[in-house]
C-alpha cells in the first residue's frame, strides 16, 4: 500500500518559511561568513529552526554525539523523519543546501530534484543519493513513491515547489511546526496557493515550551 505524500515545514506566526530570497552561487561560502548580510539571514533562519537544535534526534541525525533533549519535539521530529521513504525537492533548495550540507546529507533516502537540467545521480555518505528530474513534478513524484515503497513521501521544499505540488492535487497531509517568531518579510509558505482547490481537516495539534506542531488532512474543496 502507498504511503502518503505530506509535507513538513517550520513556519513563523506570519506565515513565512524563510528571510527573503538570496542569491544562490556561493552566497553561503566560508568567505562569505562575516558579510552582514549572511549572518542576519541565518540568524533568523536559526530563529525559526530553533525548537529542533537541542533534540537528541538532531544531534543524532547530524552525527554530533550524545546527548540533547527528548520530549514531545523529539519524538514528533523523529517521527517524520521515520516515516519518510522518499523525499522530493526544487532546485532552489538543492542548490542552496548542496552549500549548506554536511557530507552525510541529512535525508538518508533517495531524493528526487526538480529541474529543468540533465544531471546524473549524486551519491552522498550516510545513504542519501540525489537524482534530478527532468520531466515534470508528476515524474519526480512517481519515482519518489516507487523509492519509498510503503512508507510516506515528503515534499521537502522550498516552498514554490510545495505550492507547486498542493495546487496540482498531489498532497495530502499538510504538517507545519509554528515557531513563535515574527519575520515581517520573507518566503511565504503559502504564496501562490489555489485556495479554491484546498480544503483542510485537523488531524492534529501538539504544543512544546518552543512550538506548536499542526497536522492536517487535504480533502478537495
Amino acid at each position: 500500500m502507498a504511503g502518503k505524500v505530506f509535507f513538513s515545514m517550520s513556519m513563523s506566526l506570519d506565515g513565512f518559511i524563510a528571510p527573503e530570497p538570496v542569491p544562490v552561487d556561493n552566497y553561503f561560502a566560508p568567505e562569505k561568513q562575516d558579510d552582514p548580510d549572511v549572518r542576519r539571514w541565518m540568524a533568523q533562519w536559526m530563529e525559526l529552526q530553533q525548537w529542533i537544535f537541542p533534540l537528541r534526534f538532531f544531534r543524532e541525525n547530524l552525527n554530533l554525539g550524545e546527548g540533547g533533549e527528548e520530549g514531545r519535539d523529539n519524538d514528533f521530529a523523529r517521527e517524520t523523519f521515520e516515516r519518510t521513504g522518499a523525499s522530493v525537492m526544487g532546485m532552489r533548495m538543492f542548490d542552496l543546501g548542496e552549500q549548506t550540507w554536511p557530507e552525510e546529507a541529512p535525508f538518508r533516502t533517495a531524493v528526487f530534484v526538480v529541474t529543468h537540467t540533465r544531471r546524473d545521480p549524486w551519491e552522498r555518505p550516510g545513504g542519501t543519493t540525489f537524482h534530478f528530474v527532468n520531466d515534470g513534478i508528476e515524474s519526480a513524484l512517481d519515482q519518489a513513491r516507487e523509492a519509498a515503497g510503503d512508507r510516506d513521501v515528503r515534499i521537502a521544499g522550498g516552498g514554490a515547489t510545495i505550492v507547486e505540488y498542493v495546487n496540482a492535487g498531489l498532497v495530502d497531509e499538510f504538517s507545519i511546526t509554528l515557531s513563535p517568531v515574527l519575520f515581517g518579510a520573507g518566503i511565504r509558505l503559502f504564496d501562490g496557493v489555489d485556495a479554491s482547490r484546498v480544503a483542510l481537516e485537523p488531524v492534529r495539534s501538539e504544543f512544546s515550551s518552543r512550538a506548536t506542531h499542526l497536522i492536517y488532512d487535504v480533502r478537495p474543496r
